[in-house]
């Protein structure tokens, strides 16, 4: 009694269920019929995903936009995806530094690995620079807080080049990589001013 009882009542739950499926497609299709808007509504109306569009071909950065328009920034980015207008920002290329920057003190952290290996560096310039800077304890490591011109650090960042080439440890490419990126950013904006 108790299996023919609990195979009923599975049976009815089953014919309820494939019944509300039934009703939800019939009433989806008959609400894209008469042209009503089904799900969530869009966060950016028209107006707004064009203006957003615009913008960022402009130059304008995604998180600023999403604080503009008051959206999350995956918003704006799904925005752009749909016209078409994340991939033009990849193409573009910054433009190259209009001067050389100046010879006033840039303070950069160079890796420890690359201290000490500036220590017998050939280069005066970079030797006597190295006393200036100060330590900077990092975990296990240590960073050497330096003050000095940019020329200097990339003379530096130049007689490092070799903890980087093939055969290199990955501490030494890694140590190298962080050490490009630093001087890198520090010329994008020393040629801004």
């Amino acid at each position: 009694m108790t299996k023919l009882f609990v195979t009923m009542l599975a049976g009815v739950l089953e014919f309820q269920r494939d019944m509300i499926s039934e009703n939800t497609r019939e009433g989806v299709a008959a609400a894209a019929a008469a042209g009503k808007t089904l799900g969530r509504p869009a966060a950016l109306d028209a107006r707004a995903a064009a203006a957003v569009v615009t913008a960022a071909r402009a130059g304008t950065a995604i998180k600023v936009l999403a604080r503009e328009h008051g959206v999350d920034p995956r918003t704006i980015r799904r925005t752009l995806d749909a016209a078409g207008a994340r991939e033009l920002s990849h193409d573009v290329q910054p433009d190259p530094p209009k001067h050389v920057p100046d010879n006033r003190p840039t303070t950069l952290d160079v890796p420890g690995l690359l201290a000490e290996h500036l220590q017998n560096a050939p280069d005066d310039t970079v030797r006597d620079a190295l006393p200036d800077g100060w330590v900077i304890r990092r975990g296990q490591g240590y960073s050497l807080r330096l003050p000095a011109p940019l020329t200097v650090h990339q003379a530096a960042l130049q007689l490092c080049a070799a903890l980087a080439g093939d055969g290199a440890t990955p501490a030494g490419r890694k140590a190298y990589r962080t050490y490009a990126d630093r001087v890198e950013s520090a010329m994008r904006t020393g040629c801004r001013r």
